[in-house]
């Protein structure tokens, strides 16, 4: 393992920070609102090449990060090979930075030894470190995508991994325990082919619950390898011909263990889908999660939650089941976010060569539109394999772009004569601001950034205060993209710690006010492709020096407002059971007083 030193990173300052803040009405109800600690991130950026043209660096082979995946053979002779690579952001240790957890495949001679997984430790001085086995988080078997929350709200990091056979849960024991398997013991370790997955608390009883999809039934056994064709190579079967297999959702009881309510919960429809990628996101803003899925070669689904304990199936009526043309898609990846900025999340899925990435525009009255072409993001697409797909704001000017990783699943596609390749370029396209995007070139300038790209998770992993990428690449090491641009201008973050909602606040909206301005992100766990981001709400403030407002809405209900905040820097803001609970269209009243009660200096 390459070991680079680096300076030693500067010492965080914490700062524990009170607002008073009193309702201006007959009853006087006293809220306060509380930032815990503020942390300044002025550490050093990742090692590697300096800064160049590009807008990102791969630093994965100077921080440690070499080891290849493991995805079946070269050939690619049967649809498992070309699926995998998830991964997931986490601070498993709870020191301040973020680790990486990497998924690994497995081989059609051993499928259920496994190559075996890895956990990055952030060392916190620009290197990583692979703890997976002292941690007891190698995995079994092969692994697909893998999400990280705190299921259990006791204040540290846990992990659900999915794989062909036989998924993982991981609960965190803590510093000195490492992590423990409970997949039996709490009633999650599904047998089927398991990919894209999710926690949010649906029922909004303060405790995560679990979507899982699932691909299709497999025996390798019954199917020809190489039995088919594209564009006039030798291709694997499926996923059409082979029976797709059903999601299934998870009711948490709270005590350490799930049941599955699929059926209760309105939820088994009767044809399923080949799934991937899912998003636990509250899409009509009516303060509960609803579930989006990504279907390969199928409608995807969004099922909106009724509030009762159950959903109801909107995919036709939301007009997010097909693509413009009234077609289903190579749904892969999904991401959730407000790239127009008029309040209401969009969502963006990737999908097959021959088709179109498709960007929905959410018009705010439970109701999406396809934007891909107007938007300029469809065009661009239309030669490459998405997979890994995430909005972010990757230059900190105030609106979200989109990163996309391509990668074929043929690789033979070249002989084909039709100019397309096996290994891809990855798509940075610009927001321009005006609710159209265009394609930068290229997202790193190192010529080996070509790969075959499948999970990319989008986080801030060196501290500095722009989101960097993590990208698994099929058969290949991981690429770390070091971004290089964003912190050239102003940014704030916010960290949520639940009490009276889930512990990580998963489900919570923040909106951030500044210049007349606003921009609004949701906190959730599992995106892109079978992929889990960093949790923290990131918001670019361009060249704005000051925040006017912050407003956060909490699974619970319960509403805090921030004001007077500090700018580059992240926040940690912590739920109170004396917030005010208010709907979700009223802010908070401000202080008669108007004044900070008491700022003290402190330790976490």
């Amino acid at each position: 393992m390459l070991d680079v030193a680096l300076p030693p990173r500067p010492q965080h300052a914490y700062r524990s920070i009170k607002f008073t803040c009193e309702e201006e009405a007959t009853v006087s109800l006293l809220l306060i609102c509380f930032i815990l600690f503020l942390v300044n991130c002025s550490s050093p950026e990742f090692a590697g090449p300096p800064p160049s043209q590009g807008h990102f660096v791969d630093v994965a082979p100077y921080l440690g990060l070499i080891r290849p995946h493991t995805g079946g053979g070269p050939e690619k002779r049967y649809i498992i090979e070309a699926k995998g690579g998830g991964a997931a952001l986490l601070d498993f240790d709870d020191d301040g930075d973020l680790d990486i957890y990497w998924v690994n495949g497995a081989t059609l001679e051993a499928p259920d030894s496994g190559a075996g997984n890895a956990l990055y430790r952030n060392d916190g001085t620009g290197g990583f470190v692979d703890v997976a086995a002292a941690q007891k988080v190698m995995g079994r078997g092969w692994g697909m995508g893998a999400i990280s929350a705190d299921y259990d709200n006791d204040g540290d990091a846990d992990l659900y991994v999915t794989n062909l056979r036989h998924n993982i849960l991981y609960r965190n024991e803590g510093h000195a325990g490492g992590f423990s398997d409970v997949s039996s013991l709490a009633d999650v370790a599904m047998s089927q082919w398991s990919t894209g997955s999710a926690f949010a608390d649906y029922d909004l009883d303060g405790d995560l619950d679990l979507y899982v999809s699932s691909y299709a039934v497999l025996d390798t056994s019954e199917i020809a390898p190489l039995g088919t064709q594209w564009k006039g190579v030798a291709a694997f079967v499926g996923p059409l011909g082979l029976e797709p297999a059903p999601d299934v959702f998870y009711r948490n009881r709270g005590d350490g263990t799930f049941v599955a309510v699929t059926a209760e919960a309105g939820l088994d429809v009767p044809t399923p889908g080949y799934g991937f990628a899912v998003l636990f996101a509250d899409d009509d803003d009516d303060g509960d999660p609803d579930i989006f899925v990504a279907n390969d070669s199928s409608p995807n689904f969004l099922f909106r939650n009724e509030g009762s304990g159950r959903f109801s199936d909107q995919s036709l009526r939301t007009n997010t089941a097909y693509g413009e043309m009234g077609n289903s898609q190579a749904g892969m990846g999904a991401s959730w976010g407000d790239y127009n900025g008029d309040g209401h999340a969009d969502i963006v899925v990737t999908n097959f060569e021959d088709d179109y990435n498709t960007l929905y525009r959410n018009n705010g009255e439970g109701r999406f539109t396809d934007v891909s072409f107007s938007a300029g993001f469809a065009q661009p697409s239309l030669n490459y394999v998405g997979f890994g797909v995430n909005f972010m704001d990757f230059d900190n000017d105030s609106d979200l772009d989109i990163f996309v990783a391509n990668g074929h699943v043929y690789p033979a596609i070249g002989a084909g004569g039709t100019g397309a390749t096996y290994a891809q370029p990855d798509h940075l396209f610009e927001n321009l601001g005006n609710g159209s995007f265009a394609l930068l070139s290229p997202v790193a300038p190192d010529t080996a950034a070509t790969r075959v790209s499948r999970g990319s998770c989008a986080g801030d992993l060196d501290g500095d205060g722009d989101l960097d990428l993590f990208v698994s690449n099929l058969n290949d090491r991981p690429a770390l993209l070091r971004n290089d641009v964003g912190n050239n201008q102003n940014w704030v973050a916010f960290q949520l710690l639940g009490s009276v909602s889930n512990r990580d606040a998963i489900g919570a909206r923040v909106w951030l006010f500044s210049g007349g301005n606003s921009q609004v992100r949701d906190i959730l766990c599992g995106s892109s492709f079978l992929c889990s981001e960093d949790r923290r709400a990131h918001f670019g403030l361009g060249s704005a020096t000051r925040i006017d407002s912050v407003k956060v809405r909490w699974p619970s209900g319960i509403v805090q407002r921030l004001e007077d905040l500090q700018i580059n820097t992240y926040i940690i803001i912590e739920e109170t059971e004396s917030a005010l609970s208010t709907p979700p269209d009223t802010e908070v009243p401000k202080s008669s007083t108007g004044r900070r009660q008491s700022i003290q200096e402190g330790e976490i």
